[in-house]
């Protein structure tokens, strides 16, 4: 799979929503627990996804 960049859109219980950065709409989105992510990942922080790990881009 190819190094992408979301947007943590929304956070519900231990869940995430994460919208790619150049989709305008939610089709896309993609459904991630939030034990996946970097701790202290917020809604609006930008991650980088490449080789099953996710981390926090400015």
């Amino acid at each position: 799979m190819e190094p992408k960049d979301y947007i943590l859109i929304k956070i519900e219980g231990e869940y995430a929503y994460l919208r790619e950065v150049n989709e305008a709409t939610s089709d896309k989105d993609v459904y991630i627990a939030l034990a996946l992510l970097p701790a202290g990942v917020d809604v609006g922080d930008k991650l980088h996804y490449e080789m099953f790990t996710y981390t926090i881009i400015e």
